[in-house]
């Protein structure tokens, strides 16, 4: 490494661990930042340094910017990781990270604010030639008789969808004329609670579409990649469950056509850094509806079939260093699936933080565990449920999900619930066995299993 020497951690979890695992093979010493309620967390027991930047409160905490510069500040850090969620995709604090000196492990803060308007977005795709969804041409206006001409245009079903979303918020279906209105009201007034922008647009409404998204890493030189797709349509409430790579029934063809786009898109906007294109699939064409800025909680099954350390990845390129790999010489090999673990209920989905009295990780050959808990170790209630993620790799699709049921059954975890029961539920499935099911999928399938339990 050159600039970079010191890395400060700015997240929690497994994902704080992982940061924390690409320093360490790099050679570079760490600063772990958490909040009250992680003293106990893995990365910062094992990072060099270590500052407690708040109370439990994620506001006050891992979402304070001031307390995190001063943290990098205070320890003389060179560079700052951001993770996933939190601040990850904040413009402000990526801006704020380099004018205060530091390098920040991400895209420039004029990239992710691009990428984090959903509509001007969209319109960058669109100039670079990547397909996007048939939509209103920007946030919509005040003019409800411009909304239903826009709406026609479009044809029902349509989609309200807030600007500066995600996760779902701000996002309504609309099948008929007469609820439009309601509709763009409600999702404006969601959209302002959320994101502190109301301005919301319209888009198409698929009705089966797959959720598949595009790996790229791109330097400053100019060089960009794309590392396959990743199929992450089994969701819940709009929250991936289960990832997979590659994405079953993609032909080859298709996967070089989008990821060619993708690459071209990402040097005609100047991007630097990790990022994943996410499109809707159905019929054979893709739409894309927006961009993710940072690493994916996913990235681990694209590490599994393409070999390449992702996080690793951030840190040269944010330390000006050129892309060791070309697109030529990238291989894909067999296929990943990865089951996201929560302390949770596994079929009403409420939390379920307390003490884990008991933990054994699976193994075996392909088997990998992102977790930072341990016997002992008590998950807080202040921050999202999800505790870890299991990984399989196999030579093909049927070992890997052989090889997933059995890691999930070898998985010892208790003291508190787990969604390991959904995961076996969902392993068990027919349509997911013979793998391409939709982005409704789950949600028509929890709707039985509920009955069950």
């Amino acid at each position: 490494m050159e600039q970079i020497q010191k890395v400060l951690i700015a997240n929690r979890g497994e994902i704080a661990l992982r940061i924390h695992r690409a320093c360490r093979e790099l050679g570079l010493r760490t600063v772990a930042v958490f909040s009250a309620a992680d003293r106990e967390q893995k990365h910062v027991l094992l990072a060099d340094e270590t500052v407690c930047i708040g109370p439990p409160q994620a506001t006050r905490s891992y979402l304070n910017m001031p307390s995190i510069i001063a943290a990098a500040e205070v320890t003389g850090a060179d560079a700052i990781h951001p993770g996933f969620g939190f601040l990850s995709e904040n413009a402000d604090f990526a801006e704020s990270v380099t004018r205060s000196g530091f390098i920040f492990i991400g895209p420039r803060a004029d990239t992710i604010a691009l990428m984090g308007d959903k509509t001007a977005a969209k319109r960058a795709m669109s100039e670079a030639g990547v397909p996007c969804v048939p939509g209103s041409d920007g946030a919509l206006g005040d003019d409800p008789a411009e909304w239903r001409e826009i709406a026609e245009g479009i044809g029902y079903p349509v989609l309200v969808k807030a600007a500066a979303g995600g996760g779902g918020r701000g996002m309504h279906v609309v099948h008929r004329p007469a609820d439009l209105a309601d509709a763009i009201g409600l999702a404006r007034q969601e959209a302002a609670t959320a994101f502190g922008n109301p301005a919301v647009f319209l888009e198409k409404y698929l009705t089966r579409p797959r959720h598949i998204e595009i790996q790229v890493l791109c330097d400053e030189h100019g060089h960009a990649i794309h590392l396959g797709e990743r199929d992450c349509s089994l969701q819940r409430r709009h929250q991936k469950v289960v990832e997979e790579s590659p994405a079953p029934g993609l032909p080859a063809d298709q996967r070089a056509e989008i990821g060619a786009l993708c690459v071209r898109a990402c040097q005609q906007i100047g991007y630097v850094g990790a990022g994943t294109f996410e499109f809707l699939y159905e019929d054979g064409q893709f739409y894309f509806i927006e961009m993710n800025t940072r690493i994916q909680v996913e990235h681990p099954v694209t590490e599994a079939v393409t070999g390449v350390d992702l996080v690793r990845a951030q840190i040269e390129i944010a330390d000006g260093q050129p892309l060791r790999l070309r697109q030529e010489q990238l291989r894909w090999e067999g296929h990943a699936i990865e089951c996201r673990i929560n302390a949770e209920d596994p079929f009403r989905f409420t939390p379920s933080p307390g003490e884990i009295t008991s933990f054994h990780a699976p193994g075996g050959p392909g088997v990998r565990i992102d977790s930072h808990v341990y016997r002992g170790y008590q998950i807080p209630p202040h921050y999202d449920s999800m505790i870890g993620k299991l990984i399989v790799h196999g030579r093909n699709r049927e070992i890997a999900l052989a090889r997933m049921r059995g890691a999930l059954e070898e998985l010892v975890l208790e003291g508190v619930k787990t969604n390991v029961p959904l995961h076996l539920r969902i392993l068990a499935d027919p349509a997911f066995q013979q793998g391409g099911v939709s982005i409704h999928h789950l949600e028509q399938r929890l709707n039985e299993w509920r009955d069950d339990h």
